[in-house]
Protein backbone atom coordinates (compact mmCIF):
# COMPACT_ATOMS: atom_id res chain seq x y z
CA UNK A 1 0.00 0.00 0.00
CA UNK A 2 1.10 3.57 -0.66
CA UNK A 3 0.81 6.26 2.00
CA UNK A 4 -2.41 7.65 0.60
CA UNK A 5 -4.17 4.30 0.86
CA UNK A 6 -2.91 3.81 4.38
CA UNK A 7 -4.25 7.20 5.43
CA UNK A 8 -7.64 6.41 3.93
CA UNK A 9 -7.64 3.07 5.74
CA UNK A 10 -7.03 4.78 9.10
CA UNK A 11 -9.96 7.09 8.38
CA UNK A 12 -12.08 4.04 7.55
CA UNK A 13 -11.19 2.45 10.89
CA UNK A 14 -12.07 5.60 12.82
CA UNK A 15 -15.37 5.90 10.96
CA UNK A 16 -16.18 2.26 11.75
CA UNK A 17 -15.54 2.88 15.43
CA UNK A 18 -17.84 5.88 15.47
CA UNK A 19 -20.65 4.39 13.40
CA UNK A 20 -20.78 1.00 15.10
CA UNK A 21 -19.42 1.96 18.54
CA UNK A 22 -16.63 -0.56 18.14
CA UNK A 23 -13.50 -0.69 20.31
CA UNK A 24 -10.36 0.16 18.36
CA UNK A 25 -8.96 -3.37 18.30
CA UNK A 26 -12.18 -4.76 16.82
CA UNK A 27 -12.40 -2.03 14.19
CA UNK A 28 -8.77 -2.65 13.23
CA UNK A 29 -9.40 -6.39 13.08
CA UNK A 30 -12.45 -5.87 10.86
CA UNK A 31 -10.46 -3.67 8.48
CA UNK A 32 -7.60 -6.17 8.38
CA UNK A 33 -9.92 -9.05 7.52
CA UNK A 34 -11.22 -7.10 4.55
CA UNK A 35 -7.78 -5.91 3.42
CA UNK A 36 -5.95 -9.13 2.61
CA UNK A 37 -3.63 -7.15 0.36
CA UNK A 38 -2.23 -5.24 3.33
CA UNK A 39 1.16 -6.40 4.61
CA UNK A 40 2.49 -6.29 8.15
CA UNK A 41 3.98 -2.82 7.67
CA UNK A 42 0.71 -1.54 6.24
CA UNK A 43 -1.23 -2.84 9.23
CA UNK A 44 1.26 -1.33 11.66
CA UNK A 45 1.01 2.03 9.89
CA UNK A 46 -2.81 2.05 9.85
CA UNK A 47 -3.05 0.92 13.47
CA UNK A 48 -0.47 3.43 14.66
CA UNK A 49 -2.08 6.31 12.79
CA UNK A 50 -5.60 5.57 14.02
CA UNK A 51 -4.50 5.09 17.65
CA UNK A 52 -2.30 8.19 17.69
CA UNK A 53 -5.20 10.24 16.32
CA UNK A 54 -7.33 8.88 19.18
CA UNK A 55 -4.67 9.58 21.80
CA UNK A 56 -4.65 13.26 20.84
CA UNK A 57 -8.23 13.53 19.63
CA UNK A 58 -9.11 16.83 21.30
CA UNK A 59 -5.81 18.67 21.03
CA UNK A 60 -5.41 17.77 17.35
CA UNK A 61 -8.90 19.05 16.55
CA UNK A 62 -8.09 22.28 18.41
CA UNK A 63 -4.80 22.81 16.60
CA UNK A 64 -6.38 22.03 13.22
CA UNK A 65 -9.46 24.15 13.95
CA UNK A 66 -11.83 21.36 12.91
CA UNK A 67 -13.65 18.53 14.67
CA UNK A 68 -13.23 15.73 12.15
CA UNK A 69 -11.30 12.49 11.82
CA UNK A 70 -9.73 13.80 8.63
CA UNK A 71 -8.35 16.85 10.44
CA UNK A 72 -7.03 14.69 13.28
CA UNK A 73 -5.34 12.18 10.98
CA UNK A 74 -3.73 14.87 8.86
CA UNK A 75 -2.67 16.64 12.06
CA UNK A 76 -1.17 13.42 13.40
CA UNK A 77 1.02 13.03 10.34
CA UNK A 78 2.31 16.59 10.49
CA UNK A 79 2.26 17.51 14.18
CA UNK A 80 3.02 14.15 15.81
CA UNK A 81 4.84 12.13 13.18
CA UNK A 82 6.82 15.06 11.82
CA UNK A 83 5.89 14.77 8.15
CA UNK A 84 6.40 17.88 6.06
CA UNK A 85 3.35 19.70 4.73
CA UNK A 86 4.45 18.74 1.24
CA UNK A 87 4.59 15.04 2.11
CA UNK A 88 1.13 15.12 3.68
CA UNK A 89 -0.29 16.94 0.67
CA UNK A 90 1.31 14.53 -1.79
CA UNK A 91 0.00 11.46 0.04
CA UNK A 92 -3.51 12.91 0.25
CA UNK A 93 -3.60 13.38 -3.52
CA UNK A 94 -2.54 9.83 -4.36
CA UNK A 95 -5.02 7.60 -6.18
CA UNK A 96 -6.33 5.96 -3.01
CA UNK A 97 -5.67 8.93 -0.75
CA UNK A 98 -8.31 10.96 1.12
CA UNK A 99 -8.28 13.79 -1.46
CA UNK A 100 -6.47 17.10 -1.94
CA UNK A 101 -5.89 19.36 1.04
CA UNK A 102 -7.96 22.51 1.36
CA UNK A 103 -6.38 25.90 1.79
CA UNK A 104 -7.44 25.86 5.45
CA UNK A 105 -5.85 22.45 6.02
CA UNK A 106 -2.62 23.59 4.41
CA UNK A 107 -2.65 26.68 6.61
CA UNK A 108 -3.26 24.75 9.83
CA UNK A 109 -0.63 22.14 9.05
CA UNK A 110 1.88 24.91 8.50
CA UNK A 111 0.78 27.00 11.49
CA UNK A 112 -1.42 25.08 13.96
CA UNK A 113 -3.52 26.93 16.53
CA UNK A 114 -1.52 27.04 19.81
CA UNK A 115 -2.81 25.04 22.77
CA UNK A 116 -1.91 27.77 25.28
CA UNK A 117 -5.49 29.02 25.67
CA UNK A 118 -7.15 25.61 25.41
CA UNK A 119 -9.02 24.27 28.47
CA UNK A 120 -7.38 21.50 30.49
CA UNK A 121 -9.45 18.66 28.95
CA UNK A 122 -8.30 19.76 25.49
CA UNK A 123 -4.68 20.15 26.50
CA UNK A 124 -4.77 16.80 28.29
CA UNK A 125 -6.96 15.00 25.74
CA UNK A 126 -9.68 13.64 27.98
CA UNK A 127 -13.49 14.07 28.21
CA UNK A 128 -14.95 17.19 29.86
CA UNK A 129 -16.91 15.22 32.43
CA UNK A 130 -13.68 13.71 33.86
CA UNK A 131 -12.11 17.12 34.47
CA UNK A 132 -13.49 17.59 37.97
CA UNK A 133 -12.28 14.15 39.03
CA UNK A 134 -8.77 14.75 37.71
CA UNK A 135 -8.71 18.23 39.27
CA UNK A 136 -9.30 16.60 42.68
CA UNK A 137 -6.17 14.52 42.23
CA UNK A 138 -3.81 16.64 40.14
CA UNK A 139 -5.09 20.21 40.48
CA UNK A 140 -3.61 22.60 37.94
CA UNK A 141 -1.29 19.86 36.69
CA UNK A 142 -4.10 17.72 35.31
CA UNK A 143 -3.54 18.88 31.74
CA UNK A 144 0.10 17.83 31.90
CA UNK A 145 -0.86 14.48 33.41
CA UNK A 146 -3.29 13.99 30.54
CA UNK A 147 -0.60 14.82 28.00
CA UNK A 148 1.64 12.13 29.48
CA UNK A 149 -1.26 9.69 29.10
CA UNK A 150 -1.56 10.57 25.40
CA UNK A 151 1.79 9.22 24.19
CA UNK A 152 2.80 5.73 23.14
CA UNK A 153 3.77 3.39 25.96
CA UNK A 154 6.91 1.23 26.11
CA UNK A 155 6.84 -2.54 26.45
CA UNK A 156 7.85 -3.57 29.97
CA UNK A 157 8.68 -7.09 31.06
CA UNK A 158 9.21 -8.65 34.48
CA UNK A 159 12.12 -11.03 34.90
CA UNK A 160 10.76 -14.28 36.32
CA UNK A 161 13.11 -14.98 39.21
CA UNK A 162 11.79 -18.55 39.42
CA UNK A 163 13.46 -19.37 36.12
CA UNK A 164 15.88 -16.65 35.08
CA UNK A 165 17.66 -13.42 35.97
CA UNK A 166 18.01 -9.92 34.52
CA UNK A 167 21.26 -10.66 32.72
CA UNK A 168 19.79 -13.57 30.79
CA UNK A 169 16.60 -11.70 29.90
CA UNK A 170 18.49 -8.61 28.75
CA UNK A 171 20.61 -10.82 26.51
CA UNK A 172 17.51 -12.52 25.08
CA UNK A 173 15.84 -9.16 24.38
CA UNK A 174 18.95 -7.35 23.12
CA UNK A 175 17.58 -7.22 19.53
CA UNK A 176 14.74 -5.05 20.89
CA UNK A 177 17.12 -2.59 22.63
CA UNK A 178 15.92 -3.63 26.07
CA UNK A 179 17.30 -1.91 29.17
CA UNK A 180 17.00 -2.69 32.87
CA UNK A 181 15.03 -0.18 34.93
CA UNK A 182 16.49 1.17 38.15
CA UNK A 183 13.16 0.42 39.85
CA UNK A 184 11.42 -1.90 40.41
CA UNK A 185 14.08 -4.64 40.58
CA UNK A 186 13.70 -7.13 37.76
CA UNK A 187 11.91 -4.73 35.40
CA UNK A 188 13.15 -4.44 31.83
CA UNK A 189 11.94 -1.85 29.34
CA UNK A 190 11.76 -1.83 25.55
CA UNK A 191 11.22 1.63 24.04
CA UNK A 192 7.94 2.36 22.25
CA UNK A 193 8.03 1.72 18.51
CA UNK A 194 8.51 4.42 15.91
CA UNK A 195 5.35 6.13 14.71
CA UNK A 196 4.45 3.69 11.93
CA UNK A 197 5.96 0.50 13.31
CA UNK A 198 4.68 -2.42 15.35
CA UNK A 199 5.53 -2.94 19.01
CA UNK A 200 8.39 -5.34 19.67
CA UNK A 201 7.13 -8.96 19.36
CA UNK A 202 8.72 -10.02 22.64
CA UNK A 203 6.37 -12.96 23.17
CA UNK A 204 7.89 -14.58 20.08
CA UNK A 205 11.27 -14.79 21.82
CA UNK A 206 12.26 -18.35 22.84
CA UNK A 207 13.03 -17.05 26.35
CA UNK A 208 9.38 -16.13 26.77
CA UNK A 209 8.25 -19.65 25.94
CA UNK A 210 10.73 -20.93 28.51
CA UNK A 211 9.10 -18.74 31.15
CA UNK A 212 12.09 -16.43 31.64
CA UNK A 213 9.93 -13.31 31.68
CA UNK A 214 6.39 -11.98 31.54
CA UNK A 215 5.10 -8.89 29.74
CA UNK A 216 3.96 -6.56 32.53
CA UNK A 217 3.96 -2.79 32.91
CA UNK A 218 6.43 -1.53 35.51
CA UNK A 219 3.54 0.09 37.40
CA UNK A 220 1.83 -3.26 37.70
CA UNK A 221 5.09 -4.76 38.95
CA UNK A 222 5.37 -2.03 41.59
CA UNK A 223 1.79 -2.66 42.70
CA UNK A 224 2.54 -6.35 43.17
CA UNK A 225 5.80 -5.56 44.99
CA UNK A 226 3.78 -3.59 47.55
CA UNK A 227 2.90 -6.99 49.01
CA UNK A 228 6.38 -6.96 50.55
CA UNK A 229 8.07 -10.07 51.93
CA UNK A 230 5.44 -12.80 51.59
CA UNK A 231 7.65 -15.86 51.50
CA UNK A 232 6.05 -18.70 53.44
CA UNK A 233 2.77 -16.80 53.80
CA UNK A 234 -0.85 -17.59 52.97
CA UNK A 235 -1.85 -15.28 50.11
CA UNK A 236 -5.11 -14.91 48.17
CA UNK A 237 -5.21 -13.07 44.87
CA UNK A 238 -8.93 -12.29 44.95
CA UNK A 239 -9.29 -10.79 41.45
CA UNK A 240 -6.62 -12.81 39.65
CA UNK A 241 -7.90 -12.23 36.12
CA UNK A 242 -5.33 -13.35 33.57
CA UNK A 243 -2.71 -13.83 36.26
CA UNK A 244 -0.16 -11.07 35.70
CA UNK A 245 0.05 -10.00 39.34
CA UNK A 246 -0.57 -13.58 40.49
CA UNK A 247 2.68 -14.64 38.85
CA UNK A 248 4.51 -11.65 40.31
CA UNK A 249 3.27 -12.63 43.79
CA UNK A 250 4.33 -16.24 43.18
CA UNK A 251 7.84 -15.14 42.25
CA UNK A 252 8.03 -13.01 45.39
CA UNK A 253 7.01 -16.05 47.42
CA UNK A 254 9.77 -18.16 45.76
CA UNK A 255 7.43 -21.16 45.65
CA UNK A 256 7.02 -21.14 49.43
CA UNK A 257 3.82 -20.77 51.43
CA UNK A 258 0.52 -21.07 49.60
CA UNK A 259 -0.91 -18.81 46.92
CA UNK A 260 -4.57 -18.97 45.93
CA UNK A 261 -5.93 -17.39 42.73
CA UNK A 262 -9.62 -16.59 42.42
CA UNK A 263 -11.69 -14.52 40.03
CA UNK A 264 -15.41 -14.02 39.64
CA UNK A 265 -15.01 -14.78 35.91
CA UNK A 266 -13.94 -18.41 35.56
CA UNK A 267 -12.94 -17.93 31.91
CA UNK A 268 -10.14 -15.55 32.82
CA UNK A 269 -8.56 -18.09 35.16
CA UNK A 270 -7.78 -20.44 32.28
CA UNK A 271 -4.99 -18.10 31.21
CA UNK A 272 -3.66 -18.01 34.77
CA UNK A 273 -3.26 -21.78 34.74
CA UNK A 274 -1.34 -21.76 31.44
CA UNK A 275 0.92 -18.92 32.46
CA UNK A 276 1.72 -20.41 35.87
CA UNK A 277 2.84 -23.68 34.28
CA UNK A 278 5.17 -21.84 31.91
CA UNK A 279 6.52 -19.73 34.77
CA UNK A 280 7.38 -22.72 36.96
CA UNK A 281 4.99 -21.83 39.79
CA UNK A 282 4.51 -24.71 42.23
CA UNK A 283 2.69 -23.15 45.19
CA UNK A 284 -0.47 -22.00 43.39
CA UNK A 285 -4.01 -23.26 43.80
CA UNK A 286 -6.52 -21.88 41.32
CA UNK A 287 -9.99 -21.65 42.84
CA UNK A 288 -12.74 -21.36 40.21
CA UNK A 289 -16.13 -19.74 40.88
CA UNK A 290 -17.69 -22.63 38.98
CA UNK A 291 -17.40 -24.42 42.32
CA UNK A 292 -19.74 -22.60 44.75
CA UNK A 293 -17.50 -23.78 47.60
CA UNK A 294 -14.27 -22.66 45.94
CA UNK A 295 -13.21 -20.42 48.82
CA UNK A 296 -14.55 -22.49 51.68
CA UNK A 297 -12.04 -22.87 54.48
CA UNK A 298 -10.05 -19.75 53.62
CA UNK A 299 -12.00 -17.29 55.76
CA UNK A 300 -9.95 -15.39 58.39
CA UNK A 301 -6.81 -17.31 57.35
CA UNK A 302 -4.94 -15.15 54.87
CA UNK A 303 -1.84 -13.19 55.77
CA UNK A 304 -2.49 -11.15 52.63
CA UNK A 305 -5.46 -10.68 50.35
CA UNK A 306 -4.52 -8.90 47.14
CA UNK A 307 -7.34 -7.10 45.36
CA UNK A 308 -6.56 -5.94 41.83
CA UNK A 309 -10.00 -4.41 41.53
CA UNK A 310 -12.13 -3.99 38.43
CA UNK A 311 -12.01 -0.32 37.44
CA UNK A 312 -12.41 2.14 34.58
CA UNK A 313 -8.86 1.49 33.40
CA UNK A 314 -8.17 5.21 33.11
CA UNK A 315 -4.57 4.54 34.06
CA UNK A 316 -4.07 2.60 30.83
CA UNK A 317 -5.36 5.24 28.42
CA UNK A 318 -2.02 5.53 26.65
CA UNK A 319 -2.31 1.84 25.69
CA UNK A 320 -6.07 1.91 25.01
CA UNK A 321 -6.78 5.46 23.85
CA UNK A 322 -10.28 4.71 22.58
CA UNK A 323 -11.32 3.68 26.10
CA UNK A 324 -11.23 7.26 27.42
CA UNK A 325 -13.69 8.43 24.78
CA UNK A 326 -16.05 5.49 25.44
CA UNK A 327 -16.04 5.87 29.23
CA UNK A 328 -19.28 7.30 30.68
CA UNK A 329 -20.38 8.52 34.13
CA UNK A 330 -22.74 5.55 34.28
CA UNK A 331 -19.85 3.13 33.75
CA UNK A 332 -17.92 4.81 36.54
CA UNK A 333 -20.87 4.39 38.89
CA UNK A 334 -21.07 0.69 38.06
CA UNK A 335 -17.38 0.25 38.71
CA UNK A 336 -17.68 2.00 42.08
CA UNK A 337 -20.42 -0.43 43.13
CA UNK A 338 -18.31 -3.38 42.01
CA UNK A 339 -15.29 -2.08 43.92
CA UNK A 340 -17.26 -1.75 47.15
CA UNK A 341 -18.60 -5.27 46.73
CA UNK A 342 -15.17 -6.73 45.94
CA UNK A 343 -13.54 -5.08 48.96
CA UNK A 344 -16.31 -6.27 51.26
CA UNK A 345 -15.99 -9.81 49.92
CA UNK A 346 -12.21 -9.86 50.17
CA UNK A 347 -12.19 -8.63 53.76
CA UNK A 348 -13.69 -11.91 54.99
CA UNK A 349 -10.49 -13.79 54.17
CA UNK A 350 -7.99 -11.55 55.99
CA UNK A 351 -6.86 -12.92 59.34
CA UNK A 352 -6.50 -10.61 62.37
CA UNK A 353 -3.25 -8.71 61.87
CA UNK A 354 -3.23 -9.54 58.16
CA UNK A 355 -3.30 -7.12 55.26
CA UNK A 356 -5.59 -6.32 52.38
CA UNK A 357 -3.91 -4.56 49.44
CA UNK A 358 -6.28 -2.63 47.17
CA UNK A 359 -5.06 -1.81 43.66
CA UNK A 360 -6.65 -0.10 40.68
CA UNK A 361 -5.29 1.04 37.33
CA UNK A 362 -7.36 4.20 37.68
CA UNK A 363 -6.50 7.89 38.05
CA UNK A 364 -9.84 8.81 39.61
CA UNK A 365 -10.22 9.48 43.34
CA UNK A 366 -13.76 8.12 43.18
CA UNK A 367 -12.29 4.67 42.54
CA UNK A 368 -9.32 5.07 44.85
CA UNK A 369 -9.28 7.24 47.99
CA UNK A 370 -13.09 7.37 48.14
CA UNK A 371 -13.40 3.60 48.06
CA UNK A 372 -10.80 3.13 50.78
CA UNK A 373 -12.58 5.69 52.97
CA UNK A 374 -15.94 4.02 52.39
CA UNK A 375 -14.49 0.59 53.19
CA UNK A 376 -12.84 1.69 56.43
CA UNK A 377 -16.05 3.43 57.51
CA UNK A 378 -17.99 0.20 56.95
CA UNK A 379 -15.29 -2.06 58.44
CA UNK A 380 -14.00 -0.60 61.72
CA UNK A 381 -11.74 -3.62 62.21
CA UNK A 382 -9.59 -2.38 59.29
CA UNK A 383 -7.31 0.65 59.17
CA UNK A 384 -5.34 2.15 56.30
CA UNK A 385 -1.59 2.29 56.77
CA UNK A 386 1.21 3.69 54.59
CA UNK A 387 2.33 1.48 51.73
CA UNK A 388 5.72 0.15 52.84
CA UNK A 389 7.81 -0.29 49.72
CA UNK A 390 11.42 0.88 49.69
CA UNK A 391 12.19 2.85 46.57
CA UNK A 392 8.59 3.93 46.00
CA UNK A 393 8.41 6.64 48.67
CA UNK A 394 8.53 9.43 46.07
CA UNK A 395 5.15 8.32 44.74
CA UNK A 396 3.46 8.07 48.12
CA UNK A 397 0.58 10.47 48.73
CA UNK A 398 0.04 12.49 51.89
CA UNK A 399 -2.29 9.72 53.08
CA UNK A 400 0.32 7.02 52.56
CA UNK A 401 -1.11 5.54 49.36
CA UNK A 402 0.90 4.98 46.19
CA UNK A 403 -0.07 6.88 43.06
CA UNK A 404 1.80 6.11 39.85
CA UNK A 405 1.31 7.95 36.56
CA UNK A 406 3.21 8.16 33.27
CA UNK A 407 4.28 11.72 34.09
CA UNK A 408 5.47 10.99 37.63
CA UNK A 409 6.68 7.41 37.47
CA UNK A 410 6.99 6.59 33.76
CA UNK A 411 4.43 3.80 34.20
CA UNK A 412 0.76 3.25 33.58
CA UNK A 413 -1.51 4.86 36.15
CA UNK A 414 -1.91 2.83 39.35
CA UNK A 415 -3.25 3.35 42.86
CA UNK A 416 -2.19 1.14 45.77
CA UNK A 417 -3.54 1.14 49.34
CA UNK A 418 -2.66 -1.08 52.30
CA UNK A 419 -5.40 -1.95 54.81
CA UNK A 420 -4.55 -3.78 58.03
CA UNK A 421 -7.07 -5.86 59.94
CA UNK A 422 -6.58 -4.68 63.50
CA UNK A 423 -8.66 -7.29 65.30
Amino acid sequence: MRDGGRISAALEVLAEMEARHKPAHLALKSWGEGARYAGAKDRAFVSGLALDALRRRRSLAWMMGEESDRARVLGTLRLLWGWSVERVAAAAEETHGPGPLTDTELSRLAAPIPLDDAPAPTQGDYPDWVDGSLARVFGEGRGLEGQAMAVRAPVDVRVNSLKSDAEQVLKALAPFHAEALAFPPGAVRIPPPAASERAAPVEAAPAFERGAFEVQDAGSQIAAAAAGDIRGRQVLDFCAGGGGKTLALAAAMANTGQLYAYDADARRLAETVKRSLRAGVRNLQVRSPIDPKALDGLGDRMDLVFVDSPCTGSGTWRRHPDAKWRLTPQQLERRIAEQDAVLAGAAAFVKPGGRLIYVTCSLLAEENEDRVAAFVAAHPDFAAEPVDLAGAERWRTADGFLRLTPRRAGTDGFFVATLRRTR
